[in-house]
């Protein structure tokens, strides 16, 4: 909500804070409004819940544009996380849930969140174990990129999971200590 400015502003008396910031006291609205135009300035209220109403002189297109300039700022500064989702089945094969395994990593590795979904039809809702087992084993599978923010029981007729990729520096410090246990020599062989 905008604050009132010069003539929207309706009562009166209010408490005067001059350009500097210096209180100048209570006065009349329309001693408040010929101070402000006397110094080629805006009436602003600042405070309409306060009793009298707190009023600034100020440049109020100069208070706007800065407004306007902070909220750009932060919307640049913003970071929106999007959510992929990847479908499975309580039946799925081996080759199918390996492909969209592969995908869910894709999607985590590019910094992406990941809904992991399992949907259930007819006879498959009597064992949910099932579904719960495909997810175990998908979170199992992604652990080096992923970690499981939020994992819901049978919902209706779906199990839903949501994974959210692992720190760049956590990732790149598994990655590295892998690779340091693979290049590991051997020990010599006693004799």
């Amino acid at each position: 909500m905008q604050p009132r400015v010069n003539r929207q502003i309706r009562k009166s008396p209010v408490r005067l804070i001059d350009v500097d910031g210096t209180q100048l006291g209570v006065v009349p609205l329309d001693e408040a409004r010929q101070r402000a135009e006397d110094s080629g300035l805006d009436l602003v209220e600042v405070g309409a819940s306060a009793n009298p109403p707190v009023v600034r002189i100020l440049d109020w297109g100069k208070l706007k544009y800065e407004k306007e300039k902070k909220a750009r700022e932060a919307r640049k500064k913003t970071h929106v996380i999007e959510v992929k989702e990847v479908k499975y089945r309580p039946s799925i094969d081996e080759h199918d849930y390996e492909i969209k395994t592969k995908r869910a990593r894709r999607f985590l590795e590019t910094g992406k969140k990941v809904k992991v979904t399992i949907f259930f039809r007819y006879r498959q809702l009597r064992r949910p174990e099932l579904g719960a087992q495909i997810l175990d084993k998908v979170t199992k599978a992604l652990a080096d990129v992923g970690t499981v923010e939020s994992r819901s029981r049978l919902d209706g007729r779906r199990m839903v999971m949501v994974l959210a990729p692992l720190p760049a520096d956590t990732h790149k410090k598994q990655q590295d200590t892998a690779t340091k246990k693979s290049q590991k020599p051997s020990p010599a062989p006693t004799t």
